[in-house]
């Protein structure tokens, strides 16, 4: 059995994000949730998040957190037992989404975090939660944890992150692909093209959710990721 289960976070967001599922898991699986606001390459973050994890484990991240994720199979495929990527791209970001990004990062040096994500969070979550001040409340919190400092380096190691569609079909691992049927962000058709790229693949796909599935949805995001981990 999977002695420890890492889940790597989303740009802005912190362990919260996997509240459901580190009450759901952690009393049967070691869970470690990195920080992943302390460099500004996706490389970086690999690194430090592998310096410190166990021998062998499995690996989820969602948004961000699955292009560091993407990155550990690139840097230490045989230390991954199984791998879960969560409302996620292996696409490199487009120049419009590297502008953007530019933006929002002087956004924050000007105004504070907070503003920035106000301003993300219509497109974080389904539409249908455009109002939802909980998730609203959530996000933000995440996000001036974060802080404006991490949210630059967080921002400049998306933009920076390399394509991985050319390594899709090296990782042999069992993985789950994942995706909030109304994500906004990376929807659907952006899984599909992952989980065609990876033979042990299985995709699912969660109705309700957006790009925060594990939050929106906790229920059935929980129990997808109980299936991967055959808990």
């Amino acid at each position: 059995m999977t002695q420890q289960l890492v889940l790597v976070p989303g740009l802005l967001c912190t362990a919260d994000l996997y509240a459901a599922q580190i009450d759901a898991f952690g009393a049967r699986i070691h869970i470690a949730v990195p920080g992943i606001a302390e460099h500004d390459s996706i490389a970086a973050t690999a690194s430090a998040i592998l310096a410190a994890a166990a021998p062998r484990f499995a690996l989820a991240g969602l948004s961000m957190g699955g292009y560091i994720a993407l990155e550990i199979m690139r840097q230490a495929p045989e230390r991954v037992e199984r791998l879960a990527l969560l409302d996620t791209s292996a696409r490199p970001d487009t120049p419009e989404q590297t502008e953007n990004r530019r933006r929002l990062v002087a956004l924050a040096g000007k105004k504070g975090v907070g503003v920035p994500a106000r301003e993300m969070f219509a497109k974080l979550g389904a539409p249908s939660r455009a109002s939802d001040a909980d998730l609203l409340a959530r996000f933000l919190a995440m996000a001036e944890a974060t802080g404006t400092e991490g949210f630059a380096r967080q921002q400049e190691a998306i933009a920076s992150r390399p394509d991985s569609r050319p390594t899709l079909a090296a990782i042999a691992c069992p993985t789950l692909v994942l995706v909030g049927a109304e994500d906004q962000l990376t929807p659907p058709p952006l899984a599909e093209e992952i989980a065609l790229g990876i033979r042990a693949s299985r995709l699912a796909i969660i109705p309700g959710a957006g790009h925060l599935s594990t939050l929106e949805e906790p229920a059935a995001g929980t129990a997808a990721l109980a299936t991967w981990l055959d808990l």
